[in-house]
């Protein structure tokens, strides 16, 4: 790989990644319902997620998702699934909220299965990937180190943009001092969470 070929892909995925998508929605309704304190579990699953989508299209494996068309789709559906009762969950949650009091904390593999569902369950990532990468470097020559190049290079790039995401989520939460806004933030929420399921399902 070169820098050149790394530094493009850096640039597209940048603008993909921070463009809002069911991904982000699901993250920043996390973020502003519960707070940022236990969601690495939920954006390591994402990012994870991430790699297995880019190494399948670096390995020339899109027909994959064709070959197993019935376990993506079942993917899919779990995760459009979740994500709909997290929603329904944000709906009706109480409307207050303590000045010190920590966020509530969630169960790590639940948020990690979240995540993963709602990366694995959007082949639009892999179709990004396999989209992207033949006009940047040579697919048929791209050895161990240069997916590991891409790779390192993808998780660099995630982990900015969905940080600069949480931290902003974060900052938002901080005003929600009142239980009207607390509410509001928490039916802005279900909403946020109830349309990544929705663009999830119509794909």
């Amino acid at each position: 790989m070169t820098l050149t070929s790394l530094l493009v892909f850096a640039g597209a995925l940048l603008v993909a990644a921070g463009s809002p998508g069911p991904s982000i929605a699901a993250l920043v309704a996390r973020v502003l319902s519960k707070g940022y304190r236990d969601v690495l579990p939920f954006l390591a699953a994402m990012w994870i997620g991430e790699a297995v989508w880019l190494s399948f299209a670096v390995a020339g494996l899109a027909t994959i998702a064709e070959t197993f068309h019935v376990v993506f789709v079942a993917i899919k559906w779990l995760g459009v699934a979740y994500l709909l009762y997290l929603a329904w969950k944000m709906w009706f949650a109480p409307a207050t909220m303590g000045e010190d009091a920590l966020p509530e904390r969630s169960s790590a593999a639940k948020l990690f299965f979240a995540g993963l569902t709602v990366t694995l369950g959007n082949p639009k990532i892999m179709m990004f990937y396999v989209a992207l990468l033949p006009s940047i470097i040579d697919l048929a020559g791209v050895t161990l180190v240069g997916w590991a190049e891409l790779v390192a290079t993808m998780l660099v790039v995630l982990v900015v943009v969905d940080f600069v995401w949480v931290a902003t989520a974060a900052k938002a939460r901080q005003f929600l001092r009142s239980p009207r806004a607390v509410r509001f933030a928490n039916r802005a929420s279900a909403g946020a969470m109830a349309g990544a399921a929705v663009a999830i399902a119509s794909r």
